[in-house]
C-alpha cells in the first residue's frame, strides 16, 4: 500500500470538533464542485452530534499538528458504519484517507464487531478502490429519497420521548429486539439513548398490542444532523413476515406527520436490495435526490437485502 505523505492519526480532541465539522463540509463540497465548499449541507450537523455520542469515535490525522482529515465510526451493536472520511483537498491523492482508514478499520477489530458498512460515491472509481483495499465491497445502490409532506392535523404520533423511566427503557427494548430480528448484528440502542440525550431529534414507535412493531430515528430541528428543514431518518424499521407493509406504511405515516408538524421536508435513504421498501416510499410520492453505493466488510447481505423493511443510508 503506498502512502505518499506520512501524516500522524490519533483521536481527535474535543477542542478540534469545529475543525473537523469545517474539514468535513469543504472535502465533500469541494468534491461536489460546490462554488463555496464549505456551505456543504448548509444548517445540518453531520459531525458535531456524533462526536457527543459515546458509541462514536473519531480519528484525526495531523500534519505538523495540524488536523487536515478525519474520520468517524460509529457503532450500533455489532454492526459499525464508517464514515465521513474527509481530508483537506490540498492532501487529496497523498495516502492520508488510506492512514485514516488504517487507524478506522483497525478499531473495528478491536470491537470485534461483525460486519461494517460505509456509503460512498458509485461514480468515483478513486473512492471505491480506496475502501476496497480494506476489505470493503461495493454492493447495491442506496437512494437518498426526499418527500414534501401534507400537513395531517388529526395525526397522532408515538413519541418515546414522552415515555420516561422504564416504560422508555423498556421501549428501547423492543427496538433493539426488533433490530436484532432482521439482522443480529444490529441494535440501535445507544443511538436512540444519545438522540434523546442531546435532543437533536425524536424516536418515533409503531406499536401493535403493546409491543414495538416498528420505530424509525428522526433527525430534526437546530443542531442536528436534518437541521432546521429537514427531518432526516438516519434508522427505521419494520418488523417483517406477514402485515409487514402494514407496519411500514404506519411508520411512514407517522414520519411523515411529524415532519410536516416542524413544517420540514422528509429525507431518507433505502438500499435498492430492499425492493419492496423502495417501491413503497416510490408509490408515495419519495424522490429520489441522489443516489450512492453501499459497501460493506465482509461482502454480505446484512440487512441489505429482499424482506427487509429498514430505511438507513450510513453517512
Amino acid at each position: 500500500m503506498a502512502i505518499q505523505k506520512k501524516v500522524k492519526v490519533g483521536v481527535l480532541k474535543p477542542s478540534e470538533g469545529e475543525e473537523a465539522d469545517r474539514i468535513f463540509r469543504r472535502a465533500f463540497g469541494t468534491f461536489l464542485g460546490l462554488p463555496e465548499g464549505s456551505s456543504f449541507m448548509g444548517d445540518r450537523q453531520m459531525v458535531l452530534p456524533r462526536l457527543k455520542s459515546s458509541h462514536v469515535k473519531a480519528f484525526a490525522a495531523r500534519d505538523g499538528g495540524r488536523v487536515i482529515g478525519i474520520s468517524l465510526i460509529t457503532r450500533w451493536g455489532s454492526f459499525a458504519i464508517i464514515g465521513p472520511v474527509s481530508v483537506l483537498p490540498e492532501y487529496w491523492d497523498q495516502g492520508v484517507g488510506q492512514q485514516l482508514m488504517q487507524a478506522t478499520t483497525k478499531l473495528a477489530d478491536r470491537w470485534d464487531v461483525q460486519r461494517s458498512g460505509l456509503f460512498t460515491f458509485a461514480h468515483s472509481a478513486k473512492h471505491v478502490a480506496l475502501y476496497q483495499k480494506f476489505g470493503f465491497w461495493p454492493q447495491s445502490l442506496t437512494a437518498l429519497m426526499v418527500h414534501e409532506p401534507a400537513p395531517r392535523g388529526d395525526a397522532t404520533v408515538m413519541l418515546l420521548s414522552e415515555r420516561k423511566g422504564s416504560e422508555r427503557e423498556k421501549a428501547i427494548r423492543g427496538c433493539t429486539a426488533l433490530s436484532i430480528q432482521i439482522s443480529r448484528e444490529l441494535d440501535p440502542a445507544e443511538e436512540i439513548r444519545s438522540v434523546l440525550q442531546q435532543k437533536v431529534g425524536e424516536v418515533i414507535l409503531v406499536e401493535t398490542r403493546g409491543l414495538v412493531a416498528g420505530f424509525a430515528i428522526c433527525m430534526s430541528g437546530a443542531g442536528s444532523e436534518g437541521g432546521a428543514e429537514t427531518c432526516y431518518v438516519k434508522l427505521g424499521a419494520v418488523r417483517g413476515g406477514a402485515g409487514a407493509q402494514d407496519r411500514f406504511g404506519r411508520l411512514l405515516d407517522s414520519c411523515e406527520a411529524f415532519a410536516a408538524q416542524r413544517g420540514a421536508k422528509l429525507e431518507a435513504g433505502v438500499n435498492f436490495a430492499r425492493e419492496d421498501a423502495y417501491r413503497a416510499m416510490r408509490v408515495r410520492g419519495y424522490q429520489v435526490k441522489a443516489q450512492g453505493v453501499a459497501m460493506q466488510r465482509p461482502n454480505v447481505e446484512g440487512h441489505n437485502r429482499a424482506g427487509c423493511w429498514v430505511i438507513d443510508d450510513w453517512r
